[in-house]
């Protein structure tokens, strides 16, 4: 704890500085922040509004946010220069480090201050369906979230490919992407979908904030830890405006209600190396596919 608070405090000084200085005048009149879909764009930004007010009042700019229909999206737009920052997934990041010079400067951290989270899959907790083996039967329709997720593509593929060694189009009656982790979830507590992948931080937002309840669901399988998702920027801004984007971002941990609101423990210090495990199932899923002829 005492070695995390030194951290914050230098990075916070440092940010400090550096929106004080003369590198301040390099800086543009406004910034865009990106936003994954993981619950749909209206969602998001209405969460995300405590932390733009708060970037807004530190940085003293203008913070204008930007969400897309897919993850997909919110890579183009900074690959394009569309937006300086981004809150991504694990994933996304790991695509958008690669095609759109993006660098992670923070991770989010759990409401118990964990620095990771943990892919699911689920079912209605009325289906009948309360393990794996059930559920991958060839009479289900599962369903993803969207390709540049996570816990909603990247970790089940590499349980079907790796674990089951079977394509999930060979494992279920129809597979479909949902969209985004909201999608998901109330597809199955609606029985549209009758298996998906999701994971615990967005089953515990959507309890949250009333859409579901928890035990709507049987959780019938878990992954192990996932990193955080990173908050990130345009490696070519000015060092001095991701100090302070940094040091704002750290500066929120001790806005209670505004966490409360993203619904996240805060942010911790991050480097790149920490998605390597991200790359790694990366490369194994791609390496699986390819040896399974798909």
């Amino acid at each position: 704890m005492k070695v995390f608070a030194k951290v914050l405090m230098t990075i916070m000084c440092v940010a400090m500085m550096c929106g004080s200085s003369s590198a301040a005048q390099s800086w543009p009149d406004k910034i865009k922040l990106g936003l994954i879909p993981t619950e749909g764009g209206a969602d998001i930004q209405t969460r995300f509004k405590p932390l733009i007010d708060h970037l807004e009042t530190k940085l003293g700019l203008k913070v204008e946010t930007f969400s897309a229909s897919d993850y997909a999206g919110i890579i183009t737009a900074m690959t394009h220069k569309h937006i300086d920052f981004a809150y991504f997934g694990p994933k996304s990041y790991v695509e958008a480090s690669a095609r759109a010079n993006a660098q992670a400067l923070a991770l989010e951290l759990g409401k118990t201050g964990n620095q990771g989270y943990y892919g699911v899959i689920i079912t209605n907790k009325n289906s009948g369906i309360t393990t794996l083996e059930q559920a991958t039967n060839k009479t289900r329709t599962f369903a993803f979230t969207d390709p540049n997720s996570t816990s909603g593509c990247l970790v089940p593929s590499v349980l079907f490919y790796r674990d089951l060694q079977t394509p999930p189009e060979n494992l279920f009656k129809e597979v479909s992407f949902s969209g985004s982790h909201g999608a998901s979830i109330l597809a199955v507590k609606n029985n549209k979908i009758e298996v998906a992948s999701t994971n615990n931080v967005d089953l515990d937002r959507m309890a949250e904030k009333g859409a579901i309840q928890k035990d709507d669901f049987n959780i019938i399988w878990q992954s192990e830890l996932i990193p955080g998702s990173p908050m990130c920027g345009r490696k070519e801004l000015p060092e001095s405006l991701k100090a302070a984007f940094t040091g704002a971002l750290m500066s929120f941990n001790f806005e209670k209600a505004g966490l409360e609101k993203l619904q996240i423990g805060g942010y911790a210090p991050v480097d790149d190396t920490t998605y390597d495990v991200v790359r790694y199932m990366k490369q194994l899923k791609a390496k699986l596919q390819a040896k399974k002829g798909n």
